[in-house]
Order: structure tokens, then sequence, then C-alpha cells
């Protein structure tokens, strides 16, 4: 039975590392009870001695009658037994849930649905483990289904899991260990209560010569390795688990899914990862509120898609993100950012000024959503701008509640100009246009149609726009999903239906098949007027392609369905639109603005329902790289600093309670290493003399000559004298200190005990002359004393387990007396 309790408890520990997923506590008590079912259902399995097999059948019923009560109790018979309408009733449930997990994102709310299937899938886990621990007897085999469960918020979320929980946890599995361990042991005898033999070695008289071992020494066997083997080794184990990650360099982020907007890109270094968006930002948009990324003005009242990321990089699989370079004189406080990358003087340009507020409630986000391209920002930390990209980051400050100024200089091209610079060498990276040798031809042979009959490039773009909001028959959808080269395919050949990351996607990997620069931007559209002030929601964000005109730089398209049937607030450039007539006085709004229509104010309740517009909720960072201003040689530096001040911990403890002791000694002691200085401490009136005869202890220990448990303090000074040969003065100052001591401990009235400081100064010099340098050099720097102490406390936290274990093992031997 002990292991059917262990596999309950270790499932449960395990289920806590979910906690971050949801945003209430009802989870927690639900999966609960549902581990306390299956717990009740394998103890009546162990008191029947059911065979394997039927054990998790019994357990599935269990389960089955607590979420009856738990769930459809209304719709059951006498509240409890299941009937036709329970069991449809948690068919739906069940059904909801699974619906309300594709349109949520961590932390979910705890609907009915949700909590069922949690509590439902913790009881399976739990099954598992009770089968494989209790069962067959595999108790190492059960981690398999607590790893199952540990990766559930590992693969969700862009956090690490929090250690605490994951100490928790941890000790739930070494416990289910540690109870398999002893149950197979008691399948030998009966156990042996440690704590009852060293007590009963320690009380007991000594024995008869004839029962001793030869020369009358008594034989006892040592358990004490045997005792806090097992212990040490689990609790060394989770230590090591959670201390050596933090310690090891960081390897690079893997993105949870493989076509649309990725986060891992090419570039040097550690990439930055967008982690996840399909469940964090899919989910973020499905919220039934609206939530309020961000608002902004601008000296113009004109809404501007605002970008956050630019990825560029295709490796056949997903669009990623070049590491951003972010050196000192690219500070934003530094003045002007640089130039727009492939802008020229032939383009109309203008300049706009915008304020913007980040919300509070945005958290996580080290990039600056910005209007394209900007020229000049006020914010206050430790901004940097990608020369490549543009992108505004910081490796030390995150956006949330802050407000800046940008500054953009936007050019307004027409459809005459575009064409114009046709045959311009694109003066860009090579990798704008790189694209896997793996993909497949029919793509290729795809952006061929779609592109026959375009005269120049920018013909070319406006036809692959076309294709995907006219004239190909895309169809906006949030149910899809898809790997690979064969998720491309699909979307363009077959399906046709997806989301704004696949269209923005596919429209940049056409783009360059036919040779146009292009690369993948994450942000917002312009959002909604309201009051004096644009209004950004979840719903906004969105994903667009930006393709590359020397003279130009680089311009949004878009790709994707807007309106009712799409992505509402998407908004085709104008620039890409057909004109019955080109005039000089057209008011073309801003590239990536949304049309006049958009500027009127609407009411964000009457916007379409958030779930409908976009499957990108709130754009969330990835991790960034170290700051390129600080060299290598400092990183080192502050690494080698920090490893050496973990390493002096010990000396320093041993520092203050060496100073403790010191102060006059008149102070109390630290942690009696035996029970003669214990008993000289409860003297209140001569701590001093307990002090230093603790001192002289550690001393001794420290330089290796450790006094033996019966030596008497007048045996140990004799000792030190002779076999050191101490000078007259250190003989006589150790003489003086244990003189002190046996009057303390033995004397009716200790007397008047002068002070011992100077007599203690001395017999720890004459102790330090005899050793080597090494072995003083380590009882400085790593003082077994301390060590000794630490051992200690260590011991006695293991102890505690043991005297619980030993509770049910009296239990059970007063149990089988009766």
């Amino acid at each position: 039975m002990r292991l059917t309790i262990a596999s309950g408890v270790a499932s449960f520990t395990a289920a806590i590392l979910l906690y971050p997923l949801f945003q209430g506590g009802t989870w927690f008590w639900t999966s609960l009870g549902a581990v306390l079912a299956v717990v009740a259902a394998g103890l009546i399995s162990s008191r029947l001695s059911l065979p394997a097999w039927a054990a998790p059948l019994l357990g599935l019923a269990a389960t089955w009658v607590y979420l009856t009560v738990a769930f459809a109790a209304g719709k059951a018979w006498a509240l409890v037994i299941p009937t036709k309408s329970s069991v449809l009733e948690l068919a739906r449930l069940l059904g909801t849930g699974w619906d309300d997990i594709q349109r949520f994102a961590a932390p979910v709310p705890e609907t009915r649905g949700i909590t069922l299937l949690t509590a439902g899938g913790v009881a399976v886990i739990a099954i598992a483990v009770d089968l494989l621990a209790a069962r067959v007897r595999r108790a190492a085999l059960a981690g398999l289904p607590l790893l199952a469960l540990a990766t559930v918020p590992a693969t969700i979320l862009a956090e690490p899991i929090s250690w605490p929980a994951f100490i928790v946890a941890a000790l739930g599995f070494v416990s289910l260990l540690i109870s398999d361990g002893r149950e197979r042991v008691g399948h030998w005898g009966r156990a042996v209560l440690v704590r009852r033999t060293r007590s009963a070695l320690s009380s007991a008289p000594s024995p008869s010569p004839s029962r001793s071992a030869p020369g009358g020494a008594r034989a006892a066997a040592d358990t004490r390795g045997l005792r806090l083997s097992g212990k040490r080794i689990g609790f060394a184990a989770i230590l090591l688990a959670v201390l050596l990650p933090a310690a090891l360099p960081a390897m690079e982020p893997v993105s949870f899914f493989t076509f649309g907007v990725g986060g891992r890109g090419s570039g040097p270094g550690n990439s930055i990862s967008i982690a996840n968006p399909i469940a964090s930002l899919k989910g973020q948009l499905d919220l039934p509120e609206r939530r309020v990324v961000l608002t902004y003005t601008n000296n113009d009242d004109t809404p501007r898609y605002l970008r956050i990321y630019a990825l560029d990089t295709f490796d056949g699989q997903q669009f990623g993100m070049t590491q951003p370079k972010g050196a000192p004189q690219n500070r934003t406080e530094n003045g002007p950012l640089p130039p727009p990358p492939g802008l020229g003087r032939d383009p109309q340009i203008t300049n706009v000024v915008t304020s913007v507020q980040i919300s509070d409630d945005l958290a996580r986000l080290r990039f600056l959503p910005l209007p394209y391209p900007p020229r000049q920002i006020r914010v206050d930390g430790d901004w940097r701008a990608d020369v490549d990209t543009l992108m505004v980051f910081s490796t030390r400050e995150e956006a949330a509640g802050i407000e800046y100024e940008v500054l953009t200089s936007e050019p307004k091209p027409t459809a005459s100009l575009l064409k114009s610079l046709d045959g311009a060498q694109p003066n860009t990276d090579p990798r704008f246009l790189r694209l896997p040798e793996n993909l497949p031809p029919e793509i290729a042979q795809l952006a061929d149609e779609v592109t026959a009959g375009a005269g120049t490039t920018y013909e070319a773009a406006v036809k692959l726009q076309e294709f995907f909001t006219r004239t190909g028959g895309f169809t906006y959808s949030l149910r899809t999903q898809g790997h690979g080269n064969s998720a491309l395919r699909d979307f363009l050949l077959r399906d046709r239906a997806g989301y704004c990351e696949q269209f923005a996607a596919s429209m940049a990997v056409l783009a360059r098949l036919v040779g146009i620069p292009s690369r993948v931007a994450i942000g917002y559209t312009g959002g909604v007027k309201m009051g004096d002030r644009w209004e950004v929601g979840t719903n906004d964000s969105h994903s667009w392609p930006e393709l590359y005109f020397e003279g130009v730089g680089w311009l949004p398209f878009e790709p994707t369905p807007s309106g009712a049937a799409g992505q509402g607030s998407a908004r085709v450039p104008e620039y890409t639109q057909p004109r019955p007539e080109a005039t000089e006085e057209s008011t073309s709004p801003t590239p990536g603005a949304t049309s006049s229509s958009a500027d009127e104010p609407q009411d964000p309740s009457a916007r379409r329902n958030p779930r409908e517009v976009d499957r990108e909720g709130t754009v969330l960072p990835g991790e960034l790289p170290p700051d390129d201003s600080m060299p290598l040689i400092a990183q080192i530096g502050i690494g080698a600093a920090a490893l050496l001040l973990v390493l002096l911990i010990p000396a320093g403890v041993r520092m203050v309670t060496r100073n403790r002791r010191v102060r006059s000694l008149g102070f109390k002691v630290a942690q009696p290493a035996d029970e003669l200085t214990a008993r000289m401490a409860s003297s209140r009136s001569h701590t001093s003399v307990a002090a230093a005869w603790a001192e002289l202890d550690d001393v001794l220990y420290d330089y290796g000559m450790a006094r033996g448990a019966s030596e008497t303090p007048r045996a140990l000074a004799r000792r030190l004298t002779q076999q050191y040969e101490f000078d007259a003065d250190s003989a006589a100052a150790v003489t003086n200190i244990a003189s002190a001591v046996e009057r303390v401990l033995f004397a009716r009235d200790a007397g008047r005990i002068e002070p011992m400081r100077k007599d203690l100064r001395k017999v720890r010099q004459a102790l330090a002359a005899t050793t080597s340098r090494g072995r003083r050099v380590r009882a400085v720097l790593l003082p077994p004393s301390t060590l000794r102490r630490l051992r200690l406390l260590g011991e006695r936290l293991l102890d505690g387990f043991d005297l619980l274990e030993n509770i049910g093992l009296r239990r059970t031997a007063a149990q089988k007396g009766s």
C-alpha cells in the first residue's frame, strides 16, 4: 500500500508544474480529488489482491465516478452513479474544453470543460504511475508518465519551469523511488529501524568479554553510509538539476511549430526566438474580451502599421530572425538612427511624429512597436537599433508601461515611380533572397505562373498580392496546421485556407522565387480611433510581408484577405491598388496605413469577435543575445568573480563564526559540535569558556588535528604540547584553556577565569606553525569545520525523513504483534 500512496503523491506533485497554465486554483483542487480517487482505487486493489491488469480498470472506474460527481452530478442517479445523461454531459464538457484549449492561451480561464480535461488527464497519469510502480514494480519507469506531464508547461510556455515547482515534483518522484526500495527490502524480512539501532547501541551496557570482539573491543556494524546513501543521491541529483543549468551556457531556443512565422534564424550566435506563437498568440486573440496593447497619437492623425519584428531567413519550414546587432553607437539616446536601407531621393518623404504609450499588461516585450522607417526615438532606457532592419530592442529594459516618441520619414511611392525603378540592382543582403534547395518545384512553377505577363518587379509583386486577395481563391481560416514544405505546398496548391502568418510567409517565399528580396514583419495594424488617441488591441496583431525596391527601400504588402471574410483590420496599401487616373494631388495614405473608412471612430465592442480576426494575440518576444558592448573578457571576469564568491561562502561563514567567538569571548556558542561544548554553553555564566573551547575544537579540525571523542581537555593539552613540541608560552596557553574547561565542568565553584583571547591566539599560531601551507590555505578558504556543520545539518534533515518512515514501520510492527 505504501507504493500506491507514494504513486499518488508523485503524480500530484508533478501536476503542480501545471500551475502557470491556469488563472485560478479550481483545477488544483479538482485534480487533487481525481488523484485521491485513483489512490483509493489502488488501495482497494491491493487489499483485494487484484491482478495487475484489473487495477487500472478499477482506477478508471473510480475516476469516472469522481468526474461524474464533480461535473455531472445533476444528471447522475443518486448524484453518484453514472447514467446515459451524465455520460453525454461529460462528453459535451470534454468537447467544450477541447475547443477552449484551442481558443485560449496560457494562462487559460478555468472553464468547466478545461477543468474536466485537466482533472481527467492528471487522473490518467496517476493510473499509469500506479500501474508501473505498484503493480508491475518498475518505479523508475513510472517517471516517464510524470515526465510527460512536466513537458506540457515546458512546451506551451516561453518561460522556464519554476524551480520551486520542479523541486517539489522531483521530491515526489524521489519519495516514490525510496518507497519502492523499502518495499523491496521489506520482502527479505523485518526492516531494521536505524534510529532505534543507534540509540540501542549507545545506551546498551558493555557486553561481557566472552561476547566481545577480540581484544575486548566491541565490534559494531557501521550502518551510517547505508542509512543515508539513497537519500543523499536523490537530493544531490535534485540540487544539481537545479544549479547546473544556471551555470551552463544556454543553447539556441527551439520553436514548437514549423510553418508560418517562426523564431529561429540562421544568424551567428544565439538567435532570437518567438516562442510558440500558434499556442500563445492565437489563444490571446481568441479571448472573448478585447485587450488594449497600446495607444498612440501622431501629428497627421492617420493610423499606421506598427512593426515589432522583421524575420528574414527561411529554412524550408519557417521564417526566422537573424540575431539583431545593437552597437553602442546605435543607442536611441545618441540621436538619429541609421538611414533606412534602400531609400533614395526620388519618393516624396513625409515626416511624422508619433507618441506611443505601451500597456502595463504587455509583459516580457523587449522590442518597440514602431511605424517604419523610424529615424529618431526619444525613450528612456538603453534601447538600440539594428542597422539592417531598424528594429529597436533592449537587452535590459522591457517595453511594458513605457511612453516614447518616434520620428518617421515615410516614403509615399506611386505606381509610376515603382515601375520606373525596375532594373535597379537590389543592394541587399543575399539572405533576403535565399531559399532552401529542397523547396518543392511545384511552388516555383506556381510563382512563374502567377507573375506571368508582369513587365516589372513591381507588377510581379502586385500580381502576387492579388493572387492571395482576389484571383487565387484563398480563404481566411484559423483552423489550419502543417509542417514544413508539405504545409507550404498544401496551402498554395491544395487547401488555400490559412491565417495571416501563412499568407505573409507564402507571399514572401513566392517573391524570392521571382527575384524580389522579401522578409516577414510581425506587429500590429493601425487600430481604431478612441477619443483623441488611436487604440491598438490584441485583435489588431498581424503579420505581413515587406518587399524591397531599390530607391524606395522596404515596402509593406498585404496578401491576407481583409474585411468580414478575413483579417478585419488588414488594409491593402493604396500604392498597390489600380487607379483609374493618376494625379499629383492624390491623397494616398501612408504605406501600411488603414484606409479612410478605418479612420472613423469605432466602438471596440462593435467590432468582430477577436477570435474571428487573426491568430496572433500579443507578440511575445524571445531571448536576446548578450549586449555587444560588453567584451568577452569582461563576461569571463564576471563569471569567474561570481564563481569565486560562491566558493568563498564557507570561508565567510567561518569568519563570521570566529568573529562572534573572539569578540571578547563573551558570546553564545554557534552550533556546539559535541556534547562537552554543549554542556559548557548551557552554563550562562561561563559562555566565554565554551566559546574558547569551541573555537579551539574548530581550529584543530581545520588543521587535521581533530580531538578524540574520549579525550579529556587535560589529555588534549598534554598531547598537543608533546606531539607538536609547543614552546613554553604556547604550552601554558593551551593548559590554561584546558584548566578553565575542567573547572567549569567539574568544580563546584569555577572561580575567577581570566580572559582567554590571548591564549587562544597563541595556541592557534602554534598549531598553524606545525602545518603545511596548503593545509593553512584550505583552513581559510574551505574550512572543514564549516563543511562539517553543513553536513550535519543535512544529516539532521535526512534523519527527519527517517523518523517519518520509522513511525510507519512501528505502526506496521504493532499491527503484526497484535
